[in-house]
């Protein structure tokens, strides 16, 4: 699911379409309840389901793909079941040493063999929701949003890849007087990101490296579209705060810090950075969709390294954090 795919110039969405008089849905794969690093307060996120870059250190690898996927925990399967193989139209499991194996290319995504697993050995990432049902999840932690100046947040993957969905949840959360933040690359049509800038109560801009042909090698893609749109949104004045990965060997030099702050002044009315340190907390999920030590190249920067990177953004002005 990270693995490198063909180098784009500009974002290339395929558009869900809703039959006249019908809302929107969207694709999801996971709704998470009392986060405090999505933007302010206690918040609900809610993460889209397909990205178009293919960063090559994600932490949300089931984010990627645009369709349904199968998860295996091979270590959770039980001694004797067949119940998954027994209920699979598609024979995409089989066993082997008493251990599940999946075989993506027959797979269909169904998702009998997840009803079927006693021991939820198997997990569907990845379901079409609509944008009632999802204002609901979100409704449910209001009293939270209230008592700590919190809200909603749309992340992924790219939730600028389903538009429809994201600005009809951002019109029905501001009908409800819910604060609302979208965590996005930025590469996405220019009037996307606009009409998203000016529906969202907040824009958490990720910057994932400025030198352009470390860009495209660690993401796929061009990073001019996303320069260019995050210029468009500092010149609406709406809130917006940058977060920058930060992954020793990509893009955690002195010389990367620099460069960002310089492109920061030059770009203007940005108040805030966060800088997200790299770590193998996805380890796991590479592990079960049979990519093991896809994280094995990669390394945390150091707290010398963190610790200049927030001194020189502050000297010019910016308030820094660590963290979401």
């Amino acid at each position: 699911m990270a693995s490198k795919s063909t180098q784009v110039d500009a974002p290339i969405f395929v558009r869900e379409t809703s039959h006249p008089g019908e809302s929107p849905t969207g694709l999801v794969f996971h709704v998470e309840r009392f986060s405090i690093h999505d933007g302010p307060g206690i918040r609900t996120t809610l993460f889209f389901k397909g990205c178009p870059l293919r960063c090559t250190w994600c932490h949300n690898p089931e984010s990627i793909s645009r369709q349904k996927e199968l998860f295996v925990r091979p270590e959770r399967c039980l001694d004797g079941c067949a119940a998954c193989l027994e209920v699979c139209p598609h024979r995409a499991l089989r066993k082997s040493a008493g251990v599940i194996e999946h075989l993506p290319e027959r797979c269909q995504a169904c998702g009998r063999c997840v009803a079927a697993c006693p021991a939820e050995a198997l997990e569907m990432a990845g379901r079409r929701i609509g944008v009632a049902e999802a204002l609901a999840e979100i409704e449910k932690d209001r009293p939270f949003y209230d008592e700590s100046g919190g809200g909603a947040t749309f992340s992924g993957g790219e939730p600028l890849a389903q538009p429809e969905f994201l600005i009809s949840l951002l019109d029905g959360c501001r009908a409800r007087g819910i604060h609302t933040a979208v965590d996005t690359s930025g590469f996405a049509p220019p009037e996307v990101v606009l009409a998203v800038a000016n529906a969202a109560d907040l824009i958490l801009f990720d910057l994932k490296c400025l030198d352009p042909d470390r860009h495209r090698r660690f993401t796929g893609v061009s990073n001019d579209v996303i320069l260019e749109n995050l210029r468009r949104v500092a010149r609406l004045g709406r809130p917006l705060v940058i977060r920058v990965p930060l992954v020793a060997g990509v893009n955690a030099t002195p010389e990367d810090g620099v460069r960002l702050a310089d492109f920061l002044c030059s770009v203007g009315g940005i108040g805030q950075v966060s800088l997200l340190p790299f770590h193998r907390g996805a380890a796991a999920k590479y592990a079960r969709a049979g990519q093991a030590g896809q994280l094995d190249a990669f390394q945390s920067p150091t707290g010398a390294a963190l610790a200049e990177w927030q001194q020189l953004l502050e000297s010019r002005g910016y308030k820094v954090r660590i963290g979401g």
